[in-house]
């Protein structure tokens, strides 16, 4: 696959619906405001350079001047939607756990398989084993099997090395993974993902990632953000606390895994301290949700997780409501998300979550996009974005798009202007 900016022109013509097009981005939608993504019916949108140049009513069309140079499209029936935005990933990985898939079929529960050493404990074992190089082609091929589904930003998390040498080697993956400049990645540094075997306890290896770890990431520029598992049995306040103000003292922001099964103020905690994003969210309490309606933290719901771990799916109807600027993403790992699809993940927000299909297609793209700080270069096709898009199959509405969830959508994709499908 080709790497930057493609150069040339395409015009795509015709569009039955074209999604997300205007003079500006528009950032963070919030509340009922994930209703009102653009929509143009009968459409056309101009690009130049990788980047979206023009577009609008195919009525209003100004016709083509210079033809050298020119691709066109002709998108009869089809939807042109901005590409996904998955704002939460653990992408790089060394192997696979079906193992514990099994597992989970028998009767074994998440935590149970963790209790008997599998877990992230298991997935931390391959990845010490595994060479960078090798790591990096596994990866690269799980980057560019997302690409080929649509996705044109991602963020990628640390959290399988737990220690020092092995939590840099994934940072400086997922870095060189960036460094192809195929699409936008945002790298997220998770050490303290769970306690490893000899430690005695959450707060001892937290102040080691704190105080080891966690200057050695800054020091090689490998991370954009902290994270933490602020969970029972993991990592409790104080820990996220300790994390995060050293994390702010180093300029990182923060966008925390919090209440994916049990709610213990993680919530109110990463808001006060002025978290980017606050993460899974499957155990929500009515403070919690005045807490995201009151400040800047964006919630972001991992749908494929709950349908995968047969937990509680985010109250996102609760949160749109609430006038939040809700985000999905995918949570793809080898444990309990094993799957990228953000198709599905956006589906199921409204087939689980009670969105109106505009509302989730806003939270899988815009609003992904700022959850990751990047709503001013992806997540929509306004003048200036990237030109990362899916030309869907023939669709008789938006809508369609995601209540036909098991059909393939996208009959081609755009990334950066070059066509990866």
């Amino acid at each position: 696959m080709e790497s930057g900016f493609a150069s040339g022109r395409l015009l795509i013509k015709d569009i039955g619906h074209l999604v997300g097009f205007g003079e500006a981005p528009t950032g963070r939608l919030m509340g009922a405001d994930m209703r009102r993504m653009s929509v143009i019916e009968d459409a056309w949108l101009a690009i130049e350079d990788g980047k979206v140049m023009d577009g609008g009513r195919m009525a209003d069309f100004p016709g083509i001047v210079d033809w050298n140079g020119l691709e066109v499209v002709e998108a009869a029936g089809r939807c042109v939607l901005p590409a996904w935005v998955d704002s939460h990933t653990h992408l790089v990985h060394a192997a696979s756990r079906d193992g514990e898939f099994v597992d989970r079929i028998r009767g074994l529960s998440y935590q149970e398989i963790a209790a008997n050493g599998g877990g992230i404990l298991n997935s931390a074992k391959a990845l010490r084993a595994m060479s960078e190089d090798d790591l990096f082609e596994v990866s690269l091929a799980r980057m560019e099997r997302l690409m080929r589904m649509g996705t044109g930003a991602l963020e990628i998390k640390s959290g399988y090395g737990l220690d020092l040498e092995s939590e840099l080697k994934m940072l400086r993956v997922a870095r060189r993974l960036g460094a192809l400049d195929r699409i936008p990645i945002k790298t997220t540094f998770l050490g303290c993902h769970a306690v490893p075997n000899g430690w005695e306890g959450a707060a001892a290896y937290t102040r080691y990632m704190v105080e080891e770890v966690l200057p050695a990431v800054v020091a090689e520029d490998l991370a954009d953000h902290v994270d933490i598992f602020c969970e029972e049995g993991y990592f409790g306040l104080e820990e996220t606390r300790v994390l995060l103000e050293a994390a702010k003292l180093r300029g990182l922001p923060a966008k925390v895994h919090v209440n994916q099964f049990k709610a213990s103020g993680g919530v109110a905690l990463c808001v006060q301290q002025g978290a980017l994003s606050v993460d899974h969210l499957e155990v929500l309490r009515a403070e919690d949700v005045a807490e995201l309606a009151m400040g800047d933290t964006i919630p972001v719901a991992l749908p494929l997780c709950s349908l995968f771990l047969d937990l509680p799916f985010t109250p996102g109807r609760t949160l749109v409501d609430a006038d939040c600027a809700l985000a999905i993403a995918t949570d793809f790992n080898p444990g309990s998300a094993p799957s990228g699809n953000m198709h599905l993940a956006a589906a199921l927000g409204s087939i689980k979550m009670g969105l109106e299909p505009m509302e989730a297609l806003a939270a899988a793209t815009t609003n992904g996009a700022a959850a990751l700080g990047l709503e001013d270069e992806v997540g929509g096709l306004a003048k200036g974005q990237e030109a990362s898009l899916l030309v869907t199959r023939p669709l008789g509405s938006v809508n369609e798009a995601l209540y036909a969830f098991g059909d393939p959508l996208a009959e081609r994709v755009l990334l950066r202007g070059h066509w990866v499908v």
